[in-house]
């Protein structure tokens, strides 16, 4: 499949499931933001779960689809539109060549992803097609996609075939999709101002009483100098019992720091391994995809769940993942 770029939008780049197990060495992770928006529309068109997509934030690109393609996009709504007719989210999609693809208003959330059956091709750098814009790694020459840049996939999956055949029959027009769609119900939580769950941080206890009320109690405002690698956020001072220096650990997406100033920063996809600033909390694995979907200006608030609770979140997706599997199998076998 080849598609054209003709219009790049705000910030699109090739994400998959990042460059992993390889924190220890002092390399980036990067990969999705939203990491079960990439997972289902990979899913969807029968790839494996963390190939390369496209990343889509706050404003979409225009492109043109030179062959036949078979899409899913998921995430947050961004209004797709092929030759004018909404495009359904969250559910294959075969497209006919020369068809365009746009993006309108943004409805909810900032970041969709689009899958296409192969997965879009490029070179992996230190294991992974993620871009990472700092260094100028990964995806599309290591940059954000631009005008007149051309897309192409790797050979689908005898699985992507075996799912675009019937749909590609039913297409008369520009493009064609299934009846059925992933489940809401099996969705993260995605809303605007979420309530975002926690565990306690290493270095909680080192801040006043207040302060830990304070982070567990007062929504915190994303500002508008918040990127891939982290969200600034403002609201109540965070303030240490008394103040001392800390040795430099281990960091990870989720972690929430406090520098001196006492506004956190919510470490997410490109964020450094190591950090020195005491750290109040943790987001938990199943909440960062919400956490993705947070626009600037929105709000985040904190509540506190113990270990044990997120451990059993994390498995309860996981399990809802393998239904998702199995109900893509029984549509399409």
């Amino acid at each position: 499949m080849q598609i054209t770029v003709l219009r790049p939008g705000l910030l699109t780049t090739l994400q998959d499931g990042g460059r992993n197990g390889l924190q220890k060495y002092g390399v980036i992770m990067s990969g999705a933001m939203d990491s079960f928006a990439l997972r289902m529309a990979n899913l969807l068109v029968g790839n494996e779960e963390n190939e390369a997509v496209l990343e889509i934030t706050l404003v979409g690109p225009q492109l043109r689809f030179d062959t036949d393609g078979f899409i899913s996009i998921c995430g947050s709504s961004l209004s797709p539109e092929i030759d004018g007719e909404p495009v359904p989210e969250w559910r294959p999609v075969y497209v006919r060549a020369g068809s365009s693809l746009i993006f309108k208003q943004c409805r909810a959330g900032c970041r969709t992803y689009l899958a296409a059956a192969g997965g879009f091709h490029a070179e992996k750098v230190l294991g992974s097609r993620s871009t990472y814009l700092r260094a100028g790694i990964g995806g599309y020459n290591g940059r954000a996609l631009q005008k007149d840049d051309v897309l192409v996939t790797d050979a689908p999956s005898e699985q992507s075939e075996a799912r675009m055949e019937p749909i590609k029959g039913q297409c008369s027009a520009s493009f064609s999709s299934v009846n059925w769609s992933i489940g809401r119900e099996l969705m993260p939580d995605y809303r605007e101002n979420p309530v975002v769950r926690v565990v306690r941080g290493a270095q909680a206890e080192l801040f006043t009483e207040q302060s830990r009320h304070a982070f567990y109690s007062e929504p915190f405002a994303v500002q508008t100098q918040s990127d891939r690698m982290g969200y600034r956020l403002k609201g109540e001072v965070l303030e240490l019992a008394q103040q001392q220096e800390l040795i430099s650990e281990a960091v990870c997406r989720g972690t929430i720091q406090v520098p001196p100033e006492g506004q956190p920063i919510l470490l997410m996809a490109d964020c450094q391994t190591t950090g020195g600033y005491p750290k109040i909390g943790q987001v938990i694995s199943v909440d960062l995809p919400v956490v993705a979907q947070v626009k600037p200006g929105e709000t985040i608030s904190f509540k506190e769940v113990s270990l044990e609770e997120a451990q059993r979140l994390l498995l309860q997706r996981e399990q809802d993942i393998e239904k998702v599997k199995h109900g893509i199998y029984l549509q399409t076998k």
